[in-house]
């Protein structure tokens, strides 16, 4: 099941008197992820690479920033891809210390920042949910209040009309269920409506 962060999580690593500043941390998609990146390079006007990768939204992407290509982006994408991580931006600020590291020293030290500051990070399950609506008589109102905050559902809408309207979501492995149970519940009172809208 895919994870993501549930906060920022920055390392440091030294080698060969180069400064590698990695940091890993949630985002909703690539124009946050763009934003951080400026961000840092706004803060770090000294360093010679704000490397960075990105998983998130279906998306990703491998930026080198001029390290050789393929030394940096990608092999901090690989770290994250391995991990099953979502929703994650890794970047990694290098200051140059004057010696060389060569191809293979750079993907180590770079994939080595981001899986040093992932160490310390906290996972969160990603969750699925999934918005159902249904209208039901106004005597089973109350029970199905209850359903949904047992099922941990969340809701969304409630209209009072010729029946009671509820809109609410809940996560997708739940729904089935869930749905199976009230229409036993509700001795088939209850009308369901696109329920299988997401």
């Amino acid at each position: 099941m895919p994870q993501s962060l549930s906060s920022t999580v920055e390392s440091e690593l030294l080698i060969k008197k180069s400064r590698f500043i990695g940091c890993v941390q949630p985002v909703p998609d690539r124009a946050a992820a763009q934003a951080i990146v400026a961000s840092l390079k706004a803060q770090h006007p000294g360093a010679a690479h704000v490397c960075w990768a990105l998983m998130a939204g279906g998306h990703s992407a491998a930026v080198d920033d001029g390290e050789p290509s393929g030394t940096a982006g990608k092999p901090m994408l690989e770290v994250l891809r391995h991990q099953d991580l979502e929703g994650v931006l890794a970047t990694v600020v290098r200051y140059y210390g004057g010696i060389q590291l060569g191809a293979g020293g750079l993907v180590r030290a770079y994939t080595d920042c981001v899986a040093q500051a992932l160490k310390n990070a906290v996972r969160v399950p990603i969750v699925k949910s999934k918005t159902l609506h249904c209208a039901v008589p106004y005597a089973l109102e109350g029970m199905l209040r209850r359903e949904i905050e047992a099922a941990g559902g969340a809701l969304l809408d409630v209209q009072h009309s010729g029946d009671v309207e509820f809109a609410f979501s809940l996560a997708e492995t739940s729904a089935d269920a869930l749905v199976a149970h009230l229409n036993e519940a509700g001795q088939g009172r209850i009308a369901w409506r696109d329920a299988n809208a997401s």
